[in-house]
């Protein structure tokens, strides 16, 4: 059970933004990951909730921010239930995309489980509902993912096999490179791995 600690920051002027301490584990009926986020200063930022089913799609979400709340899962695509600071309004979305998105390195994981590609120059497109910080605003986004190539690396408790995928945002047309070694997001923009008290677990 990988546990250990992000630094997420500012892809573009590396503003820190958060520490996010995070568990994760993979299980016969899928993969979930929780995580507490803290701010520079130490101060409680907000947590992440995702469960994965098998095949990736997210079968439970639970985001916290702000004193905003996100439920979601997928259903008829993706289905979420928003909630205000003071309680006592939620709106409800659904969008016909394939998964959920946001800051966590979780869903980084979550989108390269759900997509299972196999080393190849191709890219897949897929559509994906994120939710923006800092009160959790959905919005829906398009993506390409390609898995550029998958490297084994040797460490001091054995093979490490990292996969580096190319994503594009469609409606910019910006790349960038995300390196993940099984539920473990190694680099991504913004996202860097700071601490990992056990190697990352291996999906079948």
């Amino acid at each position: 059970m990988p546990r250990g600690r992000y630094s997420l920051h500012d892809p573009h002027d590396h503003t820190p933004l958060a520490d996010e301490h995070f568990q994760c584990a993979v299980g016969p009926s899928g993969w979930r990951y929780v995580s507490q986020l803290t701010t520079p200063s130490g101060d409680h930022r907000g947590s992440v909730d995702l469960t994965l089913d098998e095949l990736g799609r997210p079968i439970r979400l639970e985001l916290h921010a702000a004193a905003w709340q996100v439920r979601g899962a997928a259903l008829d695509g993706v289905t979420w239930v928003r909630t205000d600071p003071t309680g006592t309004e939620a709106t409800e979305g659904n969008v016909r995309a394939h998964a959920f998105t946001g800051t966590s390195p979780a869903f980084l994981v979550a989108t390269a489980r759900l997509l299972r590609l196999t080393p190849s120059a191709t890219a897949t497109r897929v559509r994906l509902v994120a939710f923006t910080d800092p009160v959790l605003a959905p919005r829906t986004v398009d993506q390409s993912w390609a898995l550029l190539k998958r490297e084994a690396h040797t460490t001091d408790s054995g093979p490490l096999t990292v996969d580096e995928y190319q994503v594009t945002a469609l409606d910019t047309g910006e790349q960038h490179a995300v390196h993940i070694a099984g539920d473990v997001v190694l680099a991504a923009p913004g996202i860097e791995l700071e601490d990992l008290e056990s190697p990352p677990s291996l999906f079948t």
